[in-house]
């Protein structure tokens, strides 16, 4: 895993641009605290950032290969799980090794089959290739987007990079945001290839984006297709079993300390003790972190998202597959404290408005660093799988919108809400979301004979796995890369998500409860209480006196009144929230809040040019 970027002008002689170059590069020291490179040549210039997964010593980037028509270069951020099987198939191509690492494997890989290499690569991946034999740069990222991956097009070439904050670091680049970019920031709808900053983009999922001296070009080489579905449930079922085996072995391959994500639910804990089952036939103990508040198991009160506490659920899952396990606790002031949130807002180059979820994210990833480079997440299986309760709830099912914003707006809070009322007409997300919402399911394929109701399930499965999950995804990512962590995620390992996506909703949800088919596949390695356990998602702090310390954060932010925050959000509704006088502990009563700290934050962080008309 690491962070990437570059540089390509064909009116000049990047040789010249050393120094740009390297603060594009330094941008993403977080992602890759390893090491650095740089590769200049003519009009490309290549930065890297490594932090050191497989083979340490012989994986450093940009990694070049001359021919007799040019010299191809590489930088690569990812991992690729069947780098092995490749490796032989290439050696018996004729092709020469002379590191370990997965990184070469690809770029021998791109000198035999082109962009091509994409169709043949499983993993999470987003590289760029300088090819000095055609002299264009290609730029590919993996099938369902689990590694980010901007570009910006200039008048004579383009920038890249992991993240917005290396091409914000190019001079030719002006930190603007317009009215696209908040609207993508004020509602959950992820349209594809947008990028939140102007004039930015997203090379988007299972494509290929290449750029020669003629312009651009962008070829899609994996998209979520519609098949008929044959296997029986049990068929089915051996299946995802047999999938899921194969996939935790290969994302268990690193040579740096291991670990597993686990909250208690289903998704990661039948990871975990995939895991630890796989391990253990090795001789080793698979380490297990899961994230927990102060007082939350003794004084929690469920609601209709979360209905349990995670804890007892983490500590059977340990016990049962005899994890190395820790809990890692959290005081309300650690969650509250604005150094933590600007790391997050840094990380993000956004402020997402998602409070605590995201404080006690950076402050897990950045605990677990300390003992493990590597950990393995449940993220992704609700998409996959059926979990989360839009796709039970019959108000979502029937909705005109993405289902997602119909049970979100009942137990977070409209994002919106704290928008000034002339913004937000000119805003107008009631009709970027109907927009966007007929563009996603416009190419969703029906199998001839799908019935309405069984057509509508695939709707939402598609939307998730398309718009929804890339979301979490990027969060993740930024998340975990903003303390040299590496996240992997089998559940979104393509063969799955294929497999899975094309089974009935019927057989996604045979005994009527969600996630039916991962459920029984893991149903021999799983306690009995979590086999039974009821979807709960990432867990949020009940505590009041983070609630506190946002209210008087909030009142400090109003007694500056010409801040520029004050250009977004409604000043009156700020400080109606900010001197409740009883706090309050729901995310909903919190929103607000979160949302007008985090949007000031950023403002004084990234000083970006609005444009608000």
């Amino acid at each position: 895993m690491c962070g990437i970027t570059g540089w390509v002008s064909f009116d000049r002689d990047l040789a010249a641009e050393s120094a740009t170059l390297h603060a594009m590069t330094e941008t993403m020291a977080c992602r890759g605290p390893d090491d650095r490179g740089t590769w200049t040549e003519g009009p490309a210039a290549l930065g890297h950032r490594r932090l050191a997964i497989i083979d340490l010593p012989g994986g450093r980037q940009p990694m070049s290969l001359p021919t007799p028509e040019g010299t191809v270069a590489l930088v690569y951020s990812g991992e690729t799980y069947n780098f092995t099987e490749l490796r032989r198939e290439l050696t018996d191509r004729g092709h020469r090794f002379t590191t370990d690492s997965d990184t070469e494997v690809v770029l021998h890989g791109y000198l035999e089959w082109g962009d091509a290499v994409a169709e043949r690569l499983n993993g999470m991946y987003a590289f760029a290739v300088w090819d000095g034999r055609h002299d264009k740069l290609v730029m590919i990222r993996d099938r369902m987007g689990i590694k980010p991956f901007y570009y910006q097009p200039t008048a004579d070439g383009v920038l890249f990079g992991s993240e917005p904050k290396a091409i914000l670091a190019n001079p030719l680049v002006r930190p603007r945001v317009t009215l696209d970019g908040l609207r993508e920031l004020f509602v959950m709808v992820k349209t594809p290839g947008h990028a939140f900053w102007d004039g930015m983009r997203e090379v988007e999922p299972g494509t290929v984006v290449t750029v020669d001296r003629s312009g651009l070009s962008t070829r899609v080489y994996w998209r979520l297709e519609t098949r008929p579905h044959t296997d029986d449930r049990d068929t089915t079922i051996a299946t995802v079993r047999s999938l899921l085996d194969d996939i935790v072995r290969r994302q268990l391959v690193a040579d740096v300390p291991r670990c597993t994500l686990l909250s208690g639910g289903l998704d990661s804990s039948a990871m975990t003790a995939l895991a630890a089952r796989q391990l253990a036939a090795q001789g080793e103990k698979v380490r297990s972190f899961a994230v927990d508040f102060v007082g939350q198991a003794d004084n929690f009160v469920a609601d209709e998202l979360r209905g349990t506490p995670d804890t007892p659920f983490v500590h059977d899952v340990a016990r049962l597959a005899g994890t190395d396990h820790q809990d890692i606790v959290f005081e309300a002031d650690a969650l509250a404290d604005p150094a933590v949130r600007a790391q997050v807002i840094r990380a993000r180059d956004l402020p997402s408005g998602l409070g605590d979820m995201d404080s006690s994210l950076l402050l897990l990833f950045r605990a677990i660093r300390e003992k493990s480079t590597v950990a393995l997440s449940g993220e992704s299986a609700d998409e996959v799988f059926g979990g989360y309760l839009q796709f039970f709830d019959e108000e979502a099912r029937r909705a005109d919108t993405f289902p997602w914003l119909t049970t979100m707006g009942r137990h977070f809070g409209e994002d919106a809400d704290v928008v000034r009322a002339d913004l937000a007409k000119s805003l107008d997300l009631e009709s970027y979301v109907a927009d966007g919402y007929r563009t996603a399911v416009a190419g969703i394929d029906r199998l001839d004979g799908e019935s309405d109701f069984e057509y509508r399930m695939r709707q939402i499965s598609h939307l998730h796995l398309t718009r929804f999950v890339r979301m979490l995804l990027d969060r993740k990512d930024r998340m975990s890369m903003a303390v040299g962590l590496e996240v992997r995620v089998p559940f979104c390992d393509h063969r799955l998500v294929e497999y899975v996506y094309n089974a009935p909703w019927a057989l996604k949800s045979f005994d009527g409860r969600e996630k039916s088919l991962l459920r029984e596949a893991a149903a021999d390695v799983l306690p009995r209480s979590v086999y039974e356990r009821v979807k709960s998602p990432y867990p949020s702090t009940q505590d009041p006196r983070y609630a506190r310390a946002l209210q008087e954060q909030t009142k400090e932010l109003l007694a500056r009144p010409s801040h520029p925050v004050f250009d977004l959000v409604d000043r009156d509704r700020v400080r109606q929230a900010a001197e409740r006088e009883a706090p309050v502990s729901t995310q909903a009563a919190r929103r607000g809040l979160e949302r007008a700290l985090d949007l000031a934050q950023w403002l004084d962080l990234y000083s970006p040019e609005l444009v608000l008309d």
